[in-house]
């Protein structure tokens, strides 16, 4: 808690001072940024500190165990509630903020995974005498619709037939399926649209309207290889959304295979371990994983560490018109998702988590009186249920204590062409 303190008390004096400031952040726009620092309390809260005993003392009556439950709450530089908060618990998909922060650190918000689509040989009449290959970067969203945007680029380039191979090169996903012998497959069905099953004819509806149906037809195999052939021409490259919309997407949804693909891209388990606890400015012993999603109860992070990689990526984000609440679900504002059908106060955003015995909820509160108060809730026990219920009534008994601050501004997208839209993100080779 020194460390985390110390660092947030640190960066508070620069801005005082007039240093180090971020530029003026534009969503989500709440009252209390607006604020006189030293308006806002640094000393603890007595009545968290019994809203906390009394949340323990409802689940020993339902019969859990306190033993196994981790609180951790605080604003950005005062310390207001706690319990157990530096023991590694299991945190199921609370490890998608440690995924988060480490994927922060190494590309930043604005990142694009690039998918390259070369041809090897020759093209005549529409036929591509020779190979057309796809070399991958571990782009984790692309889907049915990217895919038949790549198709309908090929057409307009010429191509209507492949007499080769679809070779598929480095990290090549597709439908969240990481086995690139697989996700070849899934894109030669793509890219022929007399084959396709109802699946696909049902997402080419939700494009925009007249969106062309590709017609390739590939009369080799889908191979993978480790190298591009030197003789490859790029004929050109298609990006995925940002790093920062990646984010927003896994964590709306708590998508695992998304996860498990960026920290893969990172490193590994190992790495986003390692980097998590540096970002967070925490003992690395607080951050235990096993992966990048969460599935296992082998993954291990503290409240404490939840709360400080939750202020690493705020941190990270202050020279950005971006907040954690763009890179992860607020109730109120988000229709689907994982907050979907909890009872959280609007305004509040979050990560949950969720495994047979666990369930887990960290995020922040944009609050009158305290400014951004950061917490932690990490529950084991046999019903999941019924820990979201009571994780809810704490969260509204802690917004009818300090107020929660309304969301003046919606959260904006950068994104202004629909996904899978021909026009979206493919860039011509000259």
């Amino acid at each position: 808690m020194q460390e985390l303190l110390g660092f947030a008390l640190g960066s508070l004096l620069a801005n005082v001072l007039g240093q180090n400031q971020p530029s003026l952040k534009t969503v989500p726009v709440v009252a209390w940024q607006e604020a006189k620092v030293f308006d806002v309390p640094t000393q603890s809260d007595p009545v968290v500190e019994s809203i906390v005993a009394d949340y323990l003392k409802e689940l020993a009556s339902l019969g859990f165990s306190p033993e196994q439950q981790g609180i951790w709450i605080q604003s950005d530089w005062a310390y207001l509630g706690d319990h157990q908060a530096k023991m590694p618990l299991s945190a199921a998909s609370l490890t998608k903020i440690a995924t988060s922060l480490a994927a922060l650190e190494t590309w930043g918000t604005e990142h694009r995974f690039e998918t390259k689509i070369y041809s090897k040989g020759t093209l005549s009449n529409g036929v591509l005498n020779g190979d057309l290959i796809i070399q991958g970067s571990g782009d984790p969203l692309f889907v049915w619709e990217e895919a038949i945007a790549l198709g309908n680029k090929l057409n307009e380039l010429g191509i209507r037939e492949v007499t080769g191979n679809l070779i598929i090169v480095d990290n090549f996903y597709m439908n969240f399926k990481d086995a690139p012998q697989i996700s070849g497959e899934l894109l030669q069905l793509a890219f022929n649209s007399s084959r396709w099953t109802p699946l696909i004819k049902q997402q080419h509806q939700a494009l925009p309207p007249k969106t062309p149906r590709p017609q390739i037809t590939i009369k080799g195999k889908v191979q993978t290889q480790d190298n591009l052939p030197e003789t490859a021409k790029l004929l050109f490259r298609h990006q995925s959304l940002t790093l920062a919309e990646l984010l927003k997407q896994m964590n709306l949804y708590s998508n695992n295979a998304m996860a498990e693909m960026l920290a893969q891209s990172v490193g590994g388990a190992a790495v986003v371990s390692q980097m998590a606890a540096k970002g967070a400015n925490i003992e690395p012993n607080e951050v235990q994983l096993i992966n990048g999603s969460g599935l296992g109860v082998e993954n291990r992070i503290s409240p404490r560490a939840s709360v400080g990689m939750l202020m690493a990526i705020e941190d990270k984000l202050k020279d950005n018109p971006l907040t954690v609440a763009d890179l992860f679900p607020m109730a109120g504002r988000e229709t689907t998702g994982t907050v979907q059908w909890r009872n959280i106060p609007d305004g509040v955003a979050v990560k949950t988590g969720t495994l047979a015995q666990v369930s887990a909820l960290a995020g922040v509160i944009p609050t009158k009186e305290r400014g951004q108060v950061w917490f932690s809730i990490i529950n084991h026990g046999p019903n999941v249920d019924r820990f979201r219920v009571e994780q809810d009534k704490l969260l509204q008994r802690l917004a009818k204590h300090w107020q929660v601050m309304p969301v003046i501004s919606p959260v904006k997208t950068t994104e202004k062409v629909p996904l899978g839209d021909p026009k979206r993100n493919l860039t011509n080779e000259s």
